[in-house]
């Protein structure tokens, strides 16, 4: 099991939120947002934050950090880390599952992610089954496109999912996330896109929508 940080909005959660950080960073690093984007009316969340294993990234010089998986080079579309997206997908979904057996079934539990982990995110709720009850993909794509077809899971198809991503990004393009945008919806997908005028980071205005897309979840 991934080493995680939890925080409970109030006793006796109804919902799992399992939220990714980024290459570098921990589970400490979106800790902060959970005050801005819970609001009052909400049913007791558990926020889930795993710390990403430590490993080797060849883009930084071989330097040992925490991970999703390695980047190979800038054009972080092409000679991906297959082995490592898979490992990962492996691992969260074991996060996963732990939720369920401490009683939250899988359609209470959304899946979120920033940049890598927004990309495992993507990557673990088009397999799951059964399905989740919502994706989250911030400043991300889908890796592995290209190879992902024969393993999507039809139930996955009912899953929303919620992409943000800003226009001035200079990580993971924004034409890059566009495509897996376009990708995800010509397979069935239910994709809710927002552009935002922003770098590879997240702003005021994203977390007020993403917000309230969260909220639509909860009532349903």
């Amino acid at each position: 099991m991934l080493e995680a940080v939890e925080i409970e909005t109030r006793p006796n959660p109804q919902w799992s939120i399992v939220w990714l950080h980024g290459l570098g960073a921990d589970g400490h690093d979106f800790e902060p947002v959970v005050p801005e984007i819970v609001r009052p009316d909400w049913p007791s969340l558990r926020f889930v934050f795993p710390h990403a294993p430590v490993r080797a990234v060849t883009i930084n010089g071989g330097v040992r950090m925490r991970a999703w998986y390695d980047i190979l080079g800038l054009e972080i579309a092409h000679r991906q880390d297959e082995a490592g997206v898979r490992d990962s997908v492996r691992r969260v979904g074991r996060v996963i599952q732990h939720e369920v057996a401490r009683g939250i079934p899988e359609r209470r539990i959304l899946v979120a992610g920033f940049s890598q982990g927004g990309a495992i995110a993507l990557s673990l709720g088009v397999r799951a089954v059964p399905a989740l009850a919502g994706v989250i993909a911030l400043s991300t794509y889908l890796p592995l496109a290209d190879k992902l077809e024969p393993e999507l899971s039809p139930e996955s198809r009912t899953t929303p999912i919620w992409m943000g991503h800003g226009s001035l990004d200079p990580v993971v393009s924004q034409s890059l996330g566009s495509m897996s945008r376009d990708w995800l919806k010509s397979h069935g997908y239910d994709v809710d896109w927002h552009s935002y005028p922003m770098p590879h980071s997240l702003c005021a205005e994203e977390i007020r929508d993403l917000s309230l897309w969260m909220g639509a979840r909860f009532t349903q």
